[in-house]
């Protein structure tokens, strides 16, 4: 049996309707009921000042404001109100852009109080599950929640929905080299690329390997196996490290693979409670 809605907890990628209510969905155009939409002038909104995303691709906002001046703002922009017709998104604000390429004076808006932690929270979301963000970007983000706002890595897992793991990996990326972090913001390195640099000896040369050789993920972790040593466990293969983390990622709960090669082997995924069980079995039973 399920628990009721409201006692229900956070995260597990239920979307951003699942953190301010299911009347409010600025993510992936889900219904939103109209009496808690309103319209606003353009003018009167401002960028977040938590807002992850630093960058805005030019040709995909001319592509949604093309789309925006033919058919309109179909989802509603989550704002607060931060002084006298003063409010700031917590999330669109790349609706909020191309609705200005696209000439719109007035667009919709839903409006909430809420405190900066939850504002953050909520940004984090709607580009996590768009992956807007790159790397650095999100990592930034779930750092800043962690020392600004006193999140533990177990709580900034539950409300953004992804795995402990995947936390904690990727704000040990930000301890890479800068220029390393710059490829990372500019695309030449994705994280997977950028996970096989931790602990490497030179770190910057390797990536610029890799950016030279155009190597795949899967390549670079073969070069960054490190051999067994005399009497020690040998490495664990690294493609089974980035497949438990792509499972763990998508699921938002622990997931361990024990490969005993030719012999096949186990996969062993933990949930806590026992509303992330039936999440699990809602997700495997899907058709």
């Amino acid at each position: 049996m399920n628990p009721p809605a409201q006692d229900r907890p956070r995260g597990l990628g239920r979307g951003l309707s699942a953190l301010i209510g299911d009347e409010v969905a600025a993510v992936k155009g889900e219904a939103v009921a109209k009496k808690d939409t309103r319209t606003l002038p353009v003018a009167f909104l401002q960028p977040g000042k938590y807002q992850p995303r630093k960058t805005f691709d030019e040709q995909p906002l001319a592509d949604l404001a093309a789309s925006i001046k033919e058919k309109g703002v179909l989802s509603p922009i989550l704002v607060r109100p931060v002084g006298a017709d003063r409010y700031e998104i917590v999330a669109g604000e790349r609706r909020w852009r191309a609705a200005q390429i696209a000439k719109l004076h007035d667009v919709p808006v839903v409006i909430r109080e809420m405190p900066d932690g939850e504002a953050l929270e909520i940004a984090i979301i709607e580009n996590v599950q768009r992956a807007d963000l790159n790397a650095v970007e999100e990592g930034l983000a779930y750092k800043q929640l962690i020392e600004q706002f006193d999140r533990t890595q177990d709580q900034v897992a539950q409300q953004v929905g992804k795995s402990r793991s995947h936390i904690a990996n990727t704000i040990r990326l930000l301890g890479l080299p800068q220029q390393i972090l710059t490829w990372l913001r500019e695309g030449k390195l994705t994280a997977g690329h950028a996970r096989t640099l931790l602990g490497a000896a030179d770190p910057e040369e390797q990536a610029r390997m890799l950016i030279e050789g155009g190597l795949n993920v899967r390549q670079a972790e073969q070069r960054s196996v490190k051999k067994k040593k005399p009497g020690g466990k040998p490495a664990k293969d690294p493609n089974i490290n980035d497949l438990e983390s792509s499972i763990s990622n998508r699921l938002g709960l622990k997931v361990q693979i024990v490969h005993k090669g030719d012999k096949g082997g186990e996969m062993k995924i933990t949930y806590k409670s026992l509303e992330q069980l039936d999440e699990l079995t809602r997700r495997l039973s899907k058709s």
